[in-house]
């Protein structure tokens, strides 16, 4: 199986809002999570980041998560989690 294949297994496709801080700036921010796996998501808004930019996501039934911008493609942005998360299924 390939790196993207199994990427793919493992995304969960969502439409969720959740709340955003932006390294120690205690402004919350709403974004939608188009979708999320234990390492990472794809999220949209009206939220300017940047490749590694620090932020701490606050998913529902899962709690504040601390990760790293990689990607942006305004209005969307990729975030990697600092550690992995356990998603409920």
């Amino acid at each position: 199986m390939t790196g993207h294949q199994r990427r793919s297994l493992e995304r969960h496709d969502v439409v969720q809002l959740a709340d955003v801080q932006i390294g120690r700036d205690p402004a919350q921010h709403r974004i939608k999570v188009r979708n999320v796996s234990a390492r990472g998501l794809m999220g949209e808004g009206a939220l300017h980041v940047s490749s590694g930019t620090r932020l701490t996501i606050d998913l529902p039934e899962v709690g504040p998560v601390p990760g790293t911008v990689v990607w942006v493609q305004e209005p969307r942005f990729g975030v990697a989690f600092d550690d992995e998360v356990e998603l409920l299924a």
